[in-house]
Protein backbone atom coordinates (compact mmCIF):
# COMPACT_ATOMS: atom_id res chain seq x y z
CA UNK A 1 0.00 0.00 0.00
CA UNK A 2 1.91 3.30 -1.03
CA UNK A 3 0.94 6.45 1.01
CA UNK A 4 -0.20 9.36 -1.13
CA UNK A 5 1.55 12.39 -1.03
CA UNK A 6 0.68 15.20 1.41
CA UNK A 7 -1.57 17.90 -0.20
CA UNK A 8 -0.04 21.55 -0.55
CA UNK A 9 -1.59 23.77 2.58
CA UNK A 10 -0.76 27.34 0.42
CA UNK A 11 -3.31 30.15 0.38
CA UNK A 12 -1.99 32.00 -1.85
CA UNK A 13 -3.58 34.99 -3.94
CA UNK A 14 -5.76 33.09 -6.10
CA UNK A 15 -7.27 31.31 -3.07
CA UNK A 16 -8.33 35.16 -1.94
CA UNK A 17 -11.32 37.00 -2.38
CA UNK A 18 -10.82 40.68 -3.31
CA UNK A 19 -13.77 42.46 -5.20
CA UNK A 20 -16.30 43.72 -3.54
CA UNK A 21 -18.84 42.43 -6.06
CA UNK A 22 -17.86 38.73 -4.35
CA UNK A 23 -18.37 39.81 -0.91
CA UNK A 24 -22.01 40.80 -2.17
CA UNK A 25 -22.79 38.21 -4.34
CA UNK A 26 -22.08 35.80 -1.37
CA UNK A 27 -24.32 37.99 1.47
CA UNK A 28 -27.24 37.87 -1.08
CA UNK A 29 -27.13 34.47 -3.02
CA UNK A 30 -25.65 32.88 -1.00
CA UNK A 31 -25.95 30.38 2.02
CA UNK A 32 -25.19 31.60 5.47
CA UNK A 33 -24.39 29.62 8.57
CA UNK A 34 -24.11 30.53 11.88
CA UNK A 35 -21.36 29.00 14.45
CA UNK A 36 -19.85 30.19 17.87
CA UNK A 37 -17.43 33.05 16.60
CA UNK A 38 -17.97 33.57 13.25
CA UNK A 39 -21.00 33.89 10.47
CA UNK A 40 -19.86 31.47 7.44
CA UNK A 41 -21.30 32.90 4.01
CA UNK A 42 -20.82 30.29 0.89
CA UNK A 43 -21.71 29.86 -2.63
CA UNK A 44 -20.70 26.45 -4.50
CA UNK A 45 -18.24 27.04 -7.26
CA UNK A 46 -17.50 24.60 -10.53
CA UNK A 47 -16.02 21.28 -9.68
CA UNK A 48 -12.95 22.11 -11.30
CA UNK A 49 -12.31 25.84 -9.68
CA UNK A 50 -10.35 25.80 -6.48
CA UNK A 51 -12.16 27.05 -3.27
CA UNK A 52 -11.42 30.88 -2.54
CA UNK A 53 -11.82 32.85 0.73
CA UNK A 54 -12.65 36.17 2.09
CA UNK A 55 -13.08 37.48 6.09
CA UNK A 56 -14.40 40.24 7.06
CA UNK A 57 -13.81 41.50 10.71
CA UNK A 58 -15.99 44.78 11.88
CA UNK A 59 -14.62 47.61 14.05
CA UNK A 60 -16.84 46.19 16.89
CA UNK A 61 -14.57 43.53 17.52
CA UNK A 62 -11.88 45.40 18.46
CA UNK A 63 -8.94 47.82 17.36
CA UNK A 64 -6.61 46.95 14.52
CA UNK A 65 -4.05 44.42 16.52
CA UNK A 66 -7.29 42.30 17.72
CA UNK A 67 -9.10 42.63 14.31
CA UNK A 68 -5.77 41.61 12.11
CA UNK A 69 -6.15 38.60 15.13
CA UNK A 70 -9.15 37.64 14.22
CA UNK A 71 -8.37 37.45 10.61
CA UNK A 72 -5.52 35.35 11.30
CA UNK A 73 -7.09 33.20 13.00
CA UNK A 74 -9.81 32.30 10.25
CA UNK A 75 -7.46 32.21 7.59
CA UNK A 76 -5.57 29.88 9.35
CA UNK A 77 -8.41 27.53 9.79
CA UNK A 78 -9.50 27.66 6.40
CA UNK A 79 -6.19 26.83 4.83
CA UNK A 80 -5.47 24.26 6.77
CA UNK A 81 -8.89 22.18 6.53
CA UNK A 82 -9.00 23.88 2.62
CA UNK A 83 -9.10 20.08 1.39
CA UNK A 84 -11.53 18.69 3.52
CA UNK A 85 -14.29 20.44 1.28
CA UNK A 86 -16.76 18.23 -0.43
CA UNK A 87 -16.83 20.67 -2.93
CA UNK A 88 -15.01 23.99 -4.14
CA UNK A 89 -16.95 27.11 -2.59
CA UNK A 90 -16.64 31.11 -2.69
CA UNK A 91 -16.33 31.71 1.34
CA UNK A 92 -16.46 34.71 3.76
CA UNK A 93 -16.18 34.00 7.43
CA UNK A 94 -17.76 37.14 9.39
CA UNK A 95 -15.88 37.19 12.59
CA UNK A 96 -18.27 37.67 15.53
CA UNK A 97 -17.40 39.88 18.60
CA UNK A 98 -17.22 36.34 20.85
CA UNK A 99 -13.78 36.26 18.85
CA UNK A 100 -11.66 38.64 20.89
CA UNK A 101 -9.68 36.37 23.46
CA UNK A 102 -10.12 33.12 21.54
CA UNK A 103 -7.36 30.57 20.72
CA UNK A 104 -7.17 29.10 17.59
CA UNK A 105 -8.23 25.95 18.72
CA UNK A 106 -11.65 27.02 19.89
CA UNK A 107 -11.68 29.52 16.55
CA UNK A 108 -10.80 25.90 14.90
CA UNK A 109 -13.78 24.22 16.65
CA UNK A 110 -16.23 26.70 15.21
CA UNK A 111 -15.34 26.47 12.00
CA UNK A 112 -15.50 23.05 11.80
CA UNK A 113 -18.70 22.95 13.18
CA UNK A 114 -20.30 25.64 10.14
CA UNK A 115 -18.96 23.69 8.02
CA UNK A 116 -20.37 20.49 9.31
CA UNK A 117 -23.78 22.38 9.57
CA UNK A 118 -23.85 23.43 6.09
CA UNK A 119 -22.35 20.06 5.12
CA UNK A 120 -19.68 21.41 3.25
CA UNK A 121 -17.12 18.61 4.93
CA UNK A 122 -16.57 15.83 2.75
CA UNK A 123 -17.72 12.55 4.47
CA UNK A 124 -14.44 10.69 4.01
CA UNK A 125 -11.88 13.03 5.06
CA UNK A 126 -14.13 14.89 8.29
CA UNK A 127 -11.51 15.84 10.69
CA UNK A 128 -12.46 14.89 14.56
CA UNK A 129 -12.51 18.15 16.66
Amino acid sequence: MTIPPPQRLRFGRAARLKRGADFSRLRQAGERQVSGCLIANWQRRPAEAASRLGVITGSRIGGAVVRNRARRLLREAFRLHQHDLATPVDLVLVARASITGKGFAEVERDYLAALRKAGLLSPARRPNA
